[in-house]
C-alpha cells in the first residue's frame, strides 16, 4: 500500500486528495489531504470518486475509428493518419474556413486542454471557433472586458474577509463555486456568518446555498438586470455612493438607472420595492460588501448586463479591489496582462451574422454553420473534451447536423452522444496518470495559492498523454503531419515565450539569454517544461522544482489590490457605462412591459453531478441526484399533474417525471442538465438515462452582447402526461 497526492480536477474548488492505492496500483480510498493550506481536508462525493472514475470499464483504452457506421480499436498511428487524411482533405478541398473546433468545459481542468487549445486553433486557422464558454460564463468575461479591459480579469468575493455577501443565480453548496475558486465553499459561508457576517442569497429555488443564508429572496428567473438596477437606482437616489477607484460613466450610469426604481421592477422581478431598498442601504452600510452572481445569471437572456451591474454595485459601494470587497487574484503563473482594450465583433458567423467575443463564435449557431450550404460551410469538426449535443441549445438539431459532416474527430475518454459521430476518437489516458495543473482556476481563486500534482501512476506503455494527443493534432493542422515530433510544439512555445521575456520591460529576465534560461528549465514533459517556465516568469518567482517540493500545496497569501495592475482600459479607468450594454438597456426596459410566460424553465445543479461527465459513475448517480422536474404543489394542483408531465417549449418536448416541492417558486420549473444519456457505451448511464434539458432550449434565443444561450427562464408549458 502507498499513499500519492494530487488534486482534485472534477470541478472549480481544486481540493487537494489523498489516495491510497494498492500495489497492484487501484485506488482503495479517497480522502481530503488535511495538509492542503487552501482545501484544508476538504471533499465533496465527486472526488471521493475519481478512483471509480479512472478504473470506469466503459473508458476506452485505444483509438476508435468509424468505418460504414461501424466502429473498430485501431492503433494510435494509423488513428493520427486517419485525423490527418480527414483534416487535409477537408480543409485541401473546401479552405481553413470550413474547418471548426469545439472545446468543451473539462478543458479547463487538465494541464494539456489549459495549454495546447490556442495553440490548436492557431493551427486550424479557422475563426469557426466554439466552446462551453458561450453556454456558460461568457457573460461574464464580456462584461469584465468592457469594464475592466481585460475579460480575463474577473473579480472574485473575498469571502474569508467580507462581512456581507449577496449571491444571485449561484449555488455553491451543490456547484462547490464556479468563477470563485474556493474549496470547502459551505464551510467559508458558515464562517462568514459565524464572524457576524450576513449572507442573502437571490434564487428562483430555495437552494442548499439558500436554506443556509441569513435571507433567500425568491426571484423571477432573467430578472436578475431589473433587480440589480432597482439596487444602483437606490445607490444614486439615496446618495449612498462611495466609489473608491478612479471611473469613466458615473453620470451616464445614474440616467440609465432613473428608468428602474425599485418600485418600477419590483413586478417585474418579483421582489418587493421595500426589500430593494434595504438591500441597497445594507450593502452601503456594510464594513464590507461583496455581490457574486454565476451561472443562474449568466445563462440568461440579460447574462452580460447582469454581470455588468454587479460590478457596478460593487464599484458604487466602494468594494472593488478592496479587502472584504471584490478582488482580483494573482496567478502564479500569470506571465503578462492583456495590454491592448479589449473589444468583440472582431468576426461574425456567417449565417446568422453573430458576433464573435473572446475570439470564439457562439455555440447556438454551429448547426446553422453546419447544415447551411455555401462557402465556408462547416465540413470537419474538432472537438475536444465535449459534449455540445447534451449541453447546447437545441441539442437534437446539432446532433442530427452532426451526422451530416465529412470528417470529425473527438478526443474523449467515452463513446458519448456527440463522440458517437466521429470518424476518429482519441481517448487520452486516465486521470491518475497524468500531471495537474489548475492553469485557469486559480485565476478566480479568492486566495493566492499554487499546487502541482505529478502522475500517480506511470503512463501505460504505448499510449500518448493528452498533451501528445493535443500537440500531434495542432502539428496535423499545421500541415506538419501525423509523425511530426510533439516536442517541436513545444520547444516551439517555450522559445516564443521566453524570447517575448527578454524582450519586454521591467520583466524578471529582461535583457537575458532565451538560451540560458532554456537550459535552466525542469520537467518531464514539454507541458512541465512550460509550466516551470510559467512559474519562474510569474509574479511569485516560484519553480517546479518547488512546488514538486511542496506536495501538498503552496499558500501565497490572502488577495491584495491590485486594479492598477490588471486594468487596461482605453480611458485607463473602470468604465461604467461601455456602450455596447447602454445601447442593450433599451431591450431590458422593453423587456419589462411585456407580460410575463405563465411557466418557465431554469437548471439545476447536483452535489454529486458535474454536466455529462459522471454520470457513469455507480455511486454518483441515484439517490438526490436525478432527472426530474422540480414544480411547486401549487402548480401541480392548479394544472391537474400527477406523477409525470408533458414539457413544451418552442422547440421541443419532454415528458418527465415530477418532484413537487415548496422549495421552486410558483411558475417555475426546473430540469438539471446533463442528462439525456442514450445510444453509447456507458452502461451506468444508460441505466440512469433521464431526459436532456436541451431538448427545450431554443437556439435562437441569445443573450446579445455575449453570444450566450439561454438556459434559464425558458418560456415552457407543462400539462398532464
Amino acid at each position: 500500500m502507498r499513499t500519492a497526492h494530487r488534486t482534485c480536477p472534477l470541478c472549480e474548488a481544486v481540493c487537494g486528495l489523498r489516495l491510497t492505492l494498492d500495489d497492484a496500483g487501484h485506488v482503495t480510498s479517497v480522502k481530503g489531504d488535511p495538509d492542503d493550506p487552501f482545501s484544508r481536508g476538504f471533499i465533496c462525493p465527486k472526488g471521493a470518486s475519481l478512483g471509480r472514475l479512472d478504473s470506469d470499464p466503459d473508458r476506452l483504452r485505444t483509438p476508435m475509428i468509424r468505418t460504414g457506421g461501424e466502429w473498430r480499436e485501431a492503433a494510435w498511428p494509423e488513428a493520427f493518419r486517419a485525423v490527418e487524411q480527414g483534416l487535409t482533405g477537408v480543409a485541401g478541398a473546401r479552405g481553413r474556413q470550413a474547418l471548426a473546433v469545439y472545446l468543451g468545459n473539462p478543458n479547463a481542468h487538465t494541464m494539456a486542454g489549459a495549454l495546447y487549445g490556442a495553440p490548436l486553433i492557431r493551427a486550424l486557422g479557422t475563426r469557426n471557433v466554439f466552446s462551453a464558454s458561450t453556454a456558460d460564463q461568457m457573460p461574464k468575461h464580456v462584461s469584465c472586458g468592457l469594464m475592466f479591459g481585460d475579460p480575463m480579469a474577473v473579480p472574485v468575493p473575498d469571502l474569508d474577509r467580507t462581512d456581507y455577501l449577496l449571491m444571485l443565480g449561484a449555488n455553491p453548496l451543490e456547484s462547490n463555486g464556479s468563477l470563485c475558486t474556493a474549496p470547502d465553499f459551505p464551510g467559508r459561508l458558515k464562517a462568514l456568518r459565524a464572524r457576524g457576517g450576513r449572507l442573502v442569497v437571490v434564487d428562483p429555488r430555495r437552494t442548499r446555498t439558500a436554506a443556509l443564508a441569513d435571507e433567500h429572496l425568491f426571484v423571477r428567473p432573467g430578472t436578475d438586470a431589473h433587480l440589480l438596477f432597482g439596487i444602483v437606482h437606490t445607490l444614486f437616489a439615496e446618495d449612498l455612493t462611495s466609489v473608491g477607484v478612479e471611473a469613466e460613466g458615473l453620470a451616464e450610469l445614474r440616467a440609465l438607472a432613473e428608468d428602474f426604481s425599485p418600485k418600477a421592477v419590483a413586478e417585474t422581478c418579483g421582489v418587493p420595492a421595500d426589500v430593494i431598498v434595504r438591500l441597497a442601504r445594507e450593502l452601503a452600510a456594510a464594513p464590507t460588501a461583496a455581490v457574486y452572481a454565476r451561472i443562474g445569471t449568466c445563462t440568461a437572456e440579460f447574462g452580460t448586463l447582469a454581470q455588468w451591474l454587479v460590478d457596478a454595485v460593487n464599484v458604487l459601494t466602494g468594494n472593488l479591489d478592496r479587502p472584504g470587497g471584490v478582488m482580483f487574484a494573482t496567478p502564479a503563473t500569470e506571465t503578462g496582462r492583456r495590454r491592448k482594450p479589449y473589444t468583440t465583433g472582431r468576426w461574425r458567423s456567417r449565417v446568422r451574422d453573430l458576433p464573435e467575443a473572446n475570439g470564439e463564435l457562439p455555440v447556438a449557431t454551429l448547426a446553422d454553420e453546419i447544415e447551411t450550404p455555401g462557402e465556408g460551410q462547416v465540413r470537419a469538426l474538432v472537438v475536444v473534451a465535449g459534449n455540445p449535443v447534451l449541453s447546447a441549445p437545441d441539442g437534437p438539431r446539432l446532433e442530427e447536423a452532426l451526422r451530416g459532416l465529412e470528417f470529425m474527430v473527438c478526443v474523449d475518454p467515452y463513446l458519448n452522444e456527440t463522440t458517437r459521430h466521429a470518424d476518429v476518437v482519441l481517448p487520452p489516458p486516465p486521470v491518475l496518470h497524468s500531471p495537474h495543473y489548475d492553469f485557469s482556476l486559480l485565476a478566480f481563486a479568492v486566495r493566492d495559492y499554487t499546487r502541482f500534482s505529478p502522475p500517480v501512476l506511470p503512463p501505460e506503455p504505448g499510449r500518448p498523454s493528452e498533451a501528445e494527443i493535443l500537440a500531434r493534432l495542432t502539428l496535423i493542422a499545421s500541415g506538419q503531419g501525423a509523425d511530426a515530433d510533439p516536442a517541436l510544439l513545444d520547444e516551439l512555445i517555450l522559445d516564443r515565450m521566453l524570447r517575448r521575456a527578454v524582450e519586454t520591460p521591467g520583466s524578471p529576465v529582461e535583457g537575458r539569454d532565451p538560451a540560458e534560461l532554456r537550459a535552466g528549465l525542469e520537467g518531464a514533459s514539454g507541458a512541465e517544461l512550460r509550466l516551470d517556465a510559467m512559474l519562474k516568469l510569474g509574479p511569485h518567482g516560484l519553480s517546479l522544482a518547488e512546488l514538486r517540493a511542496n506536495p501538498h500545496g503552496i499558500d501565497l497569501g490572502p488577495l491584495r489590490p491590485r486594479l492598477g495592475e490588471v486594468l487596461c482600459t482605453a480611458s485607463g479607468k473602470v468604465e461604467l457605462a461601455p456602450a455596447a450594454l447602454v445601447a442593450d438597456v433599451a431591450r431590458l426596459r422593453e423587456r419589462a412591459s411585456a407580460p410575463p410566460p405563465e411557466m418557465v424553465l431554469i437548471g439545476r445543479r447536483h452535489l454529486r453531478s458535474n454536466n455529462s461527465w459522471l454520470h457513469n459513475v455507480g455511486p454518483l448517480v441515484g439517490g438526490s441526484n436525478r432527472c426530474t422536474l422540480q414544480i411547486n404543489p401549487d402548480d401541480v394542483r392548479r394544472l391537474g399533474l400527477d406523477g409525470h408531465a408533458v414539457v413544451r417549449s418552442a422547440v421541443g418536448e419532454l415528458t418527465v417525471p415530477l418532484e413537487p416541492t415548496d422549495s421552486i417558486m410558483p411558475g417555475v420549473v426546473s430540469l438539471p442538465h446533463g442528462w439525456g444519456h442514450q445510444g453509447t457505451s456507458q452502461r451506468v448511464a444508460a441505466e440512469h438515462a433521464g431526459v436532456s434539458a436541451n431538448v427545450l432550449t431554443d437556439a435562437s434565443a441569445l443573450d446579445v452582447p455575449s453570444g450566450n444561450a439561454v438556459f434559464n427562464g425558458v418560456p415552457v408549458t407543462v400539462s398532464r402526461a
